[in-house]
Protein backbone atom coordinates (compact mmCIF):
# COMPACT_ATOMS: atom_id res chain seq x y z
CA UNK A 1 0.00 0.00 0.00
CA UNK A 2 1.07 3.81 -0.72
CA UNK A 3 2.86 5.46 2.31
CA UNK A 4 0.17 7.97 3.39
CA UNK A 5 1.60 10.94 2.22
CA UNK A 6 -0.86 13.65 4.18
CA UNK A 7 0.99 11.37 7.60
CA UNK A 8 4.34 12.22 6.66
CA UNK A 9 3.71 15.61 5.96
CA UNK A 10 2.67 16.05 9.81
CA UNK A 11 5.61 14.52 11.33
CA UNK A 12 7.96 16.43 8.65
CA UNK A 13 8.90 19.16 11.64
CA UNK A 14 9.23 16.86 14.41
CA UNK A 15 11.47 13.67 12.68
CA UNK A 16 14.18 13.53 10.66
CA UNK A 17 14.23 13.12 6.89
CA UNK A 18 16.28 10.46 6.73
CA UNK A 19 13.73 8.64 9.08
CA UNK A 20 10.82 9.66 7.56
CA UNK A 21 12.23 8.19 4.11
CA UNK A 22 12.88 4.76 5.77
CA UNK A 23 9.47 4.70 6.80
CA UNK A 24 7.94 5.42 3.76
CA UNK A 25 10.20 2.84 1.98
CA UNK A 26 8.93 0.49 4.91
CA UNK A 27 5.47 1.07 4.91
CA UNK A 28 5.33 0.38 1.17
CA UNK A 29 7.54 -2.63 1.70
CA UNK A 30 5.38 -4.43 3.91
CA UNK A 31 2.18 -3.11 2.14
CA UNK A 32 0.96 -1.42 6.19
CA UNK A 33 -2.90 -0.19 6.00
CA UNK A 34 -3.55 3.77 6.66
CA UNK A 35 -4.49 2.76 10.65
CA UNK A 36 -0.70 0.44 11.00
CA UNK A 37 1.33 3.51 9.43
CA UNK A 38 -0.43 5.93 12.17
CA UNK A 39 0.57 3.10 14.88
CA UNK A 40 4.55 2.94 13.49
CA UNK A 41 4.62 6.88 12.82
CA UNK A 42 4.14 7.55 16.47
CA UNK A 43 5.94 4.44 17.97
CA UNK A 44 8.85 5.63 15.47
CA UNK A 45 8.63 9.64 17.31
CA UNK A 46 8.59 8.29 20.80
CA UNK A 47 11.54 6.30 19.80
CA UNK A 48 13.22 9.45 18.70
CA UNK A 49 12.40 11.42 21.24
CA UNK A 50 13.93 9.12 23.71
CA UNK A 51 17.38 8.87 21.57
CA UNK A 52 17.47 12.47 22.23
CA UNK A 53 19.97 13.92 24.80
CA UNK A 54 18.50 14.89 27.60
CA UNK A 55 18.53 18.51 28.67
CA UNK A 56 21.59 19.83 30.56
CA UNK A 57 23.27 16.56 29.70
CA UNK A 58 27.10 17.80 30.32
CA UNK A 59 27.75 16.47 26.34
CA UNK A 60 31.01 17.93 25.71
CA UNK A 61 32.76 15.94 28.97
CA UNK A 62 31.09 12.80 27.30
CA UNK A 63 32.03 13.22 23.77
CA UNK A 64 35.71 14.54 25.59
CA UNK A 65 35.94 11.19 27.28
CA UNK A 66 34.69 8.83 24.69
CA UNK A 67 37.75 10.16 22.32
CA UNK A 68 40.25 10.43 24.91
CA UNK A 69 39.99 6.71 26.80
CA UNK A 70 40.17 4.86 23.33
CA UNK A 71 43.14 7.16 22.13
CA UNK A 72 44.89 6.42 24.82
CA UNK A 73 44.52 2.68 23.63
CA UNK A 74 45.76 3.47 19.94
CA UNK A 75 48.71 1.54 19.37
CA UNK A 76 52.00 3.15 18.01
CA UNK A 77 51.97 1.13 14.82
CA UNK A 78 51.29 4.34 13.25
CA UNK A 79 52.27 4.03 9.87
CA UNK A 80 51.52 1.44 6.95
CA UNK A 81 52.42 0.63 3.31
CA UNK A 82 49.71 0.86 1.14
CA UNK A 83 50.26 -1.66 -1.58
CA UNK A 84 53.71 -2.26 -2.98
CA UNK A 85 54.78 1.27 -4.02
CA UNK A 86 55.96 2.75 -0.99
CA UNK A 87 53.17 4.78 -0.43
CA UNK A 88 52.80 6.07 3.54
CA UNK A 89 49.82 6.69 5.49
CA UNK A 90 49.46 8.20 9.00
CA UNK A 91 47.10 6.58 11.46
CA UNK A 92 46.27 6.21 14.44
CA UNK A 93 46.87 8.98 17.07
CA UNK A 94 49.40 11.18 15.39
CA UNK A 95 46.25 11.28 12.79
CA UNK A 96 43.50 11.69 14.98
CA UNK A 97 45.89 14.72 16.69
CA UNK A 98 46.72 15.67 13.24
CA UNK A 99 42.64 16.07 12.49
CA UNK A 100 41.45 17.62 15.76
CA UNK A 101 44.35 19.75 15.28
CA UNK A 102 43.53 21.20 12.20
CA UNK A 103 46.81 20.93 10.98
CA UNK A 104 47.40 22.88 7.74
CA UNK A 105 49.25 20.47 6.14
CA UNK A 106 49.27 16.03 6.85
CA UNK A 107 52.43 14.70 7.31
CA UNK A 108 51.20 12.43 5.00
CA UNK A 109 49.21 13.71 2.14
CA UNK A 110 47.00 11.48 -0.35
CA UNK A 111 44.17 10.73 -2.94
CA UNK A 112 41.71 8.65 -4.05
CA UNK A 113 41.21 9.73 -7.01
CA UNK A 114 37.78 7.41 -8.78
CA UNK A 115 37.44 7.51 -12.71
CA UNK A 116 34.27 7.84 -14.68
CA UNK A 117 32.52 5.10 -15.58
CA UNK A 118 33.83 4.20 -19.18
CA UNK A 119 37.10 3.99 -17.26
CA UNK A 120 36.65 2.50 -14.06
CA UNK A 121 36.98 -1.05 -15.08
CA UNK A 122 39.70 -0.77 -17.57
CA UNK A 123 43.12 -1.78 -16.00
CA UNK A 124 45.50 -0.28 -18.77
CA UNK A 125 43.33 2.83 -19.31
CA UNK A 126 43.49 3.46 -15.24
CA UNK A 127 47.43 2.65 -15.61
CA UNK A 128 47.73 5.15 -18.08
CA UNK A 129 45.72 7.72 -15.93
CA UNK A 130 48.31 7.23 -13.21
CA UNK A 131 50.63 7.95 -15.48
CA UNK A 132 50.03 11.34 -16.39
CA UNK A 133 48.96 11.95 -12.73
CA UNK A 134 52.42 11.07 -11.46
CA UNK A 135 54.40 14.30 -11.09
CA UNK A 136 57.55 13.56 -13.48
CA UNK A 137 61.04 15.49 -12.93
CA UNK A 138 64.03 15.59 -15.06
CA UNK A 139 66.39 13.64 -12.58
CA UNK A 140 63.63 10.34 -13.32
CA UNK A 141 64.07 10.81 -17.36
CA UNK A 142 67.64 10.76 -16.57
CA UNK A 143 70.65 8.03 -16.41
CA UNK A 144 73.45 10.51 -15.54
CA UNK A 145 74.00 14.22 -14.63
CA UNK A 146 78.02 15.10 -15.12
CA UNK A 147 79.62 18.13 -14.61
CA UNK A 148 81.98 19.39 -17.02
CA UNK A 149 84.39 21.51 -15.45
CA UNK A 150 86.72 22.18 -18.55
CA UNK A 151 83.53 23.71 -20.29
CA UNK A 152 81.64 25.01 -17.28
CA UNK A 153 78.49 22.82 -17.98
CA UNK A 154 76.55 19.82 -16.98
CA UNK A 155 75.76 16.99 -19.29
CA UNK A 156 72.78 15.37 -18.91
CA UNK A 157 72.13 11.47 -20.36
CA UNK A 158 68.72 10.89 -20.93
CA UNK A 159 67.02 7.40 -20.56
CA UNK A 160 65.50 6.36 -23.98
CA UNK A 161 63.29 3.77 -22.43
CA UNK A 162 61.93 6.57 -20.09
CA UNK A 163 61.38 8.73 -22.69
CA UNK A 164 59.54 6.28 -24.52
CA UNK A 165 57.02 5.45 -21.79
CA UNK A 166 55.93 9.10 -21.22
CA UNK A 167 55.78 9.11 -24.98
CA UNK A 168 58.63 12.12 -24.76
CA UNK A 169 61.27 13.15 -27.02
CA UNK A 170 64.80 14.55 -26.56
CA UNK A 171 63.67 18.00 -28.27
CA UNK A 172 61.06 18.66 -25.93
CA UNK A 173 62.91 18.21 -23.22
CA UNK A 174 65.59 20.32 -24.34
CA UNK A 175 62.27 22.85 -24.76
CA UNK A 176 61.27 22.58 -21.11
CA UNK A 177 64.79 23.16 -20.05
CA UNK A 178 65.54 26.10 -22.06
CA UNK A 179 62.07 27.52 -20.73
CA UNK A 180 62.80 26.82 -16.83
CA UNK A 181 66.98 27.83 -16.84
CA UNK A 182 66.23 31.13 -18.87
CA UNK A 183 70.13 32.28 -18.21
CA UNK A 184 71.62 29.29 -19.96
CA UNK A 185 72.20 28.21 -22.97
CA UNK A 186 70.81 24.94 -23.27
CA UNK A 187 71.85 22.26 -26.58
CA UNK A 188 70.53 18.93 -27.40
CA UNK A 189 72.40 15.96 -29.12
CA UNK A 190 71.40 12.12 -29.75
CA UNK A 191 70.05 12.14 -25.68
CA UNK A 192 72.42 14.46 -24.28
CA UNK A 193 71.46 17.84 -23.35
CA UNK A 194 74.09 20.45 -22.21
CA UNK A 195 73.05 23.48 -19.81
CA UNK A 196 75.62 26.17 -19.72
CA UNK A 197 75.57 29.67 -17.58
CA UNK A 198 75.10 32.55 -20.27
CA UNK A 199 77.62 34.27 -17.74
CA UNK A 200 81.09 32.81 -18.25
CA UNK A 201 83.52 32.00 -15.93
CA UNK A 202 81.25 29.97 -13.24
CA UNK A 203 83.03 28.84 -10.03
CA UNK A 204 82.52 24.82 -9.37
CA UNK A 205 79.78 26.13 -6.59
CA UNK A 206 77.52 27.93 -9.33
CA UNK A 207 77.45 24.65 -11.79
CA UNK A 208 76.66 22.18 -8.82
CA UNK A 209 73.62 24.77 -7.83
CA UNK A 210 72.51 24.22 -11.67
CA UNK A 211 72.78 20.60 -11.71
CA UNK A 212 70.91 20.53 -8.47
CA UNK A 213 68.51 22.51 -9.82
CA UNK A 214 67.83 21.29 -13.18
CA UNK A 215 67.42 17.80 -11.49
CA UNK A 216 63.80 19.35 -9.77
CA UNK A 217 62.69 20.50 -13.25
CA UNK A 218 59.20 19.87 -13.80
CA UNK A 219 58.56 17.70 -16.81
CA UNK A 220 54.46 16.62 -16.96
CA UNK A 221 51.74 15.43 -14.48
CA UNK A 222 50.12 16.69 -11.32
CA UNK A 223 52.66 19.39 -9.25
CA UNK A 224 52.66 17.13 -5.93
CA UNK A 225 52.28 14.12 -6.97
CA UNK A 226 55.12 11.54 -6.07
CA UNK A 227 54.07 8.37 -6.32
CA UNK A 228 50.59 6.67 -7.72
CA UNK A 229 49.27 3.80 -6.95
CA UNK A 230 46.13 1.78 -9.56
CA UNK A 231 44.41 -0.71 -7.38
CA UNK A 232 41.21 -2.56 -7.26
CA UNK A 233 38.28 -1.65 -4.94
CA UNK A 234 34.82 -2.69 -5.50
CA UNK A 235 34.79 -4.29 -8.87
CA UNK A 236 36.68 -1.16 -10.10
CA UNK A 237 39.79 0.75 -9.88
CA UNK A 238 40.79 3.21 -8.00
CA UNK A 239 44.16 5.46 -8.00
CA UNK A 240 45.87 6.22 -4.66
CA UNK A 241 48.13 8.75 -4.60
CA UNK A 242 50.92 9.84 -2.38
CA UNK A 243 50.87 13.87 -2.42
CA UNK A 244 47.60 15.85 -3.31
CA UNK A 245 46.56 18.27 -5.44
CA UNK A 246 42.78 18.35 -6.10
CA UNK A 247 42.56 21.11 -8.00
CA UNK A 248 44.64 20.14 -11.14
CA UNK A 249 43.34 16.79 -10.79
CA UNK A 250 39.64 17.78 -10.70
CA UNK A 251 40.59 19.23 -14.43
CA UNK A 252 42.05 15.68 -15.66
CA UNK A 253 38.36 14.58 -18.42
CA UNK A 254 38.71 10.63 -17.16
CA UNK A 255 38.37 11.65 -13.37
CA UNK A 256 35.24 11.27 -11.31
CA UNK A 257 35.67 14.92 -9.37
CA UNK A 258 32.17 14.25 -7.67
CA UNK A 259 33.81 11.05 -5.52
CA UNK A 260 37.98 12.31 -5.82
CA UNK A 261 38.90 12.82 -2.30
CA UNK A 262 42.18 14.26 -0.63
CA UNK A 263 42.80 13.87 3.18
CA UNK A 264 43.85 17.26 3.24
CA UNK A 265 40.80 19.26 5.18
CA UNK A 266 42.27 22.47 4.28
CA UNK A 267 42.93 21.93 0.58
CA UNK A 268 38.79 20.48 0.39
CA UNK A 269 37.77 23.57 2.95
CA UNK A 270 39.44 25.99 -0.33
CA UNK A 271 38.10 23.89 -2.91
CA UNK A 272 34.99 22.41 -1.77
CA UNK A 273 33.71 24.98 1.05
CA UNK A 274 33.08 23.98 4.60
CA UNK A 275 30.62 21.39 3.75
CA UNK A 276 33.11 19.45 2.32
CA UNK A 277 35.43 19.72 5.12
CA UNK A 278 33.01 18.81 7.63
CA UNK A 279 32.25 15.59 6.13
CA UNK A 280 35.81 14.72 5.55
CA UNK A 281 36.93 15.39 9.52
CA UNK A 282 34.10 13.03 9.89
CA UNK A 283 34.61 10.54 7.65
CA UNK A 284 38.87 11.08 7.80
CA UNK A 285 38.52 10.58 12.52
CA UNK A 286 35.98 7.48 11.90
CA UNK A 287 38.79 5.88 9.43
CA UNK A 288 41.43 6.32 12.22
CA UNK A 289 39.09 4.79 15.09
CA UNK A 290 38.03 1.71 12.85
CA UNK A 291 41.28 1.12 11.45
CA UNK A 292 41.94 0.60 15.26
CA UNK A 293 39.94 -1.75 16.04
CA UNK A 294 37.63 0.39 18.10
CA UNK A 295 34.19 2.05 18.45
CA UNK A 296 32.98 5.66 19.16
CA UNK A 297 29.61 6.52 18.53
CA UNK A 298 29.01 8.04 15.34
CA UNK A 299 27.09 11.05 16.64
CA UNK A 300 30.12 12.00 18.89
CA UNK A 301 32.29 12.23 15.76
CA UNK A 302 29.85 14.73 14.04
CA UNK A 303 29.50 16.79 16.94
CA UNK A 304 33.48 17.79 16.63
CA UNK A 305 33.14 17.79 12.88
CA UNK A 306 30.29 20.44 13.53
CA UNK A 307 32.03 22.22 16.04
CA UNK A 308 35.10 22.32 14.30
CA UNK A 309 32.86 23.85 11.50
CA UNK A 310 30.27 26.06 12.93
CA UNK A 311 31.63 28.93 12.16
CA UNK A 312 32.38 28.82 8.79
CA UNK A 313 35.60 27.83 8.49
CA UNK A 314 37.70 25.04 10.09
CA UNK A 315 38.91 25.42 13.89
CA UNK A 316 41.37 23.17 15.52
CA UNK A 317 40.96 21.84 18.85
CA UNK A 318 43.54 24.19 20.39
CA UNK A 319 44.18 27.66 22.46
CA UNK A 320 44.26 29.78 19.04
CA UNK A 321 41.16 27.15 17.44
CA UNK A 322 37.46 26.83 18.95
CA UNK A 323 38.95 26.97 22.44
CA UNK A 324 39.75 31.01 22.23
CA UNK A 325 36.44 31.48 21.08
CA UNK A 326 34.98 30.78 24.54
CA UNK A 327 32.49 32.94 26.18
CA UNK A 328 33.64 32.34 29.49
CA UNK A 329 37.51 33.69 30.37
CA UNK A 330 37.93 31.37 33.20
CA UNK A 331 37.34 28.57 30.60
CA UNK A 332 40.03 29.86 28.26
CA UNK A 333 42.33 30.53 31.05
CA UNK A 334 41.96 26.64 32.33
CA UNK A 335 43.15 25.16 28.78
CA UNK A 336 46.29 27.19 28.42
CA UNK A 337 47.86 30.29 28.94
CA UNK A 338 45.94 31.50 31.55
CA UNK A 339 48.15 34.71 32.38
CA UNK A 340 47.45 36.31 28.98
CA UNK A 341 43.32 35.91 28.84
CA UNK A 342 42.75 36.59 32.53
CA UNK A 343 45.03 40.27 31.77
CA UNK A 344 43.07 40.71 28.52
CA UNK A 345 40.15 39.46 30.25
CA UNK A 346 40.98 42.38 32.42
CA UNK A 347 42.27 45.07 30.92
CA UNK A 348 38.86 45.62 28.66
CA UNK A 349 36.18 44.49 32.12
CA UNK A 350 35.26 41.65 30.63
CA UNK A 351 32.27 39.59 32.50
CA UNK A 352 32.54 35.76 32.96
CA UNK A 353 28.67 34.65 33.82
CA UNK A 354 29.70 31.37 34.88
CA UNK A 355 27.24 29.16 32.56
CA UNK A 356 29.57 26.45 31.89
CA UNK A 357 31.25 23.76 34.39
CA UNK A 358 34.93 24.54 34.09
CA UNK A 359 34.55 27.88 35.77
CA UNK A 360 31.64 26.79 38.40
CA UNK A 361 34.83 23.90 39.74
CA UNK A 362 36.92 26.70 39.73
CA UNK A 363 34.69 28.81 42.06
CA UNK A 364 33.80 25.89 44.29
CA UNK A 365 29.80 26.32 43.07
CA UNK A 366 27.44 24.13 42.21
CA UNK A 367 27.70 22.77 38.07
CA UNK A 368 24.64 23.79 35.96
CA UNK A 369 24.22 20.19 35.33
CA UNK A 370 22.01 17.83 36.58
CA UNK A 371 20.58 18.55 40.05
CA UNK A 372 22.16 21.58 39.85
CA UNK A 373 20.36 23.16 36.73
CA UNK A 374 17.11 23.95 37.87
CA UNK A 375 16.54 26.53 40.70
CA UNK A 376 14.45 25.72 43.46
CA UNK A 377 11.40 28.36 44.12
CA UNK A 378 10.45 27.83 47.97
CA UNK A 379 7.33 30.03 48.74
CA UNK A 380 7.39 31.03 52.58
CA UNK A 381 4.66 30.62 54.87
CA UNK A 382 3.82 34.15 56.48
CA UNK A 383 3.70 33.59 60.40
Amino acid sequence: MVADKELIKGYSHKIPAKLLNEFEASSEEFNLTKPQQKEVIERLYKRYIDALINCGEAIGIVIAESFGEPGTQMTLNTFHLAGVAEVNVTLGLPRLIEILDARKNPSTPMMHIYLKEEFRKDASAARKVAARIKETKLEEVALEFAINLLESMVEITLNPRKLDELGLKASDIKLIVANALKTTNVKESEGLITIQPKKTGGNLIDIYTLKEKAKEIFLRGVKGIAQVLPVKENDEFVIKTSGSNLKDVFKIPEVDFTRTRSNNVFETFNLLGVEAARQLIADETASVIQNQGLDIDVRHIMFIADLMTVKGDVKGITRSGITSEKESVLARATFETPIKHLINASLIGETDHLNSIVENVMLNQPIPLGTGLPDLVIKMKKE
